[in-house]
């Protein structure tokens, strides 16, 4: 029998790790109350205090992330520009 992982959203991961942040209850309080292993929601905090800096600096602006399919895209056209190229140099 093949198990799959359990995938979590980046809004629940966010709301886990904020709940974290606060202390209001301990790691293990969140993992009952959520369903989540107590190292996971350790993880996502530590990311989340990471990720704050880059929040303040501005650096998320420049460091934006692409979509798989503008990747797909650019490569697409990346193929058809080198196609030109090699028939230009041909001719």
């Amino acid at each position: 029998m093949k198990t799959t992982r359990k995938r979590y959203s980046a809004d629940f991961k966010a709301k886990v790790a904020l709940e974290a942040i606060r202390g209001d209850l301990t790691l293990a309080e969140l993992a009952a109350k959520h369903g989540v292993h107590h190292t996971m929601i350790a993880s996502w905090k530590r990311q989340a205090i990471d990720g704050m800096a880059g929040t303040f600096s501005g650096a998320g602006d420049a460091a934006k992330v692409i979509s798989e399919s503008e990747v797909e895209k650019l490569h697409a056209k990346i193929g058809q520009l080198v196609v030109e190229l090699l028939i230009c140099a041909e001719n």
